[in-house]
């Protein structure tokens, strides 16, 4: 449960933070709106970047073998098994 939950806040960030860049490109905003945008921007980025981590460093806990790491192809169709 707390997987889905994670991917669901990390693609809800994602699309908040589409929204806010378009926002923003189109230059309909205030100075002063423009800068909240940009900090909100700045979150959402930060949160995405810390969960992209958290998910690469649970893939290379997954892939470990050994104490070393070894490479194996991603595959789709296995990820629900």
């Amino acid at each position: 449960m707390a997987r889905k939950k994670a991917s669901v806040d990390f693609e809800q960030s994602l699309a908040e933070l589409q929204t806010l860049v378009e926002r923003l490109e189109s230059g309909e905003l205030s100075l002063e709106d423009s800068l909240g945008a940009f900090e909100q921007g700045i979150r959402l980025t930060r949160d995405c970047q810390a969960a992209l981590s958290q998910a690469e460093q649970k893939v290379q806990i997954l892939l470990e073998r050994d104490g070393e790491i070894s490479e194996a192809p991603f595959d789709p169709a296995g990820e629900d098994a």
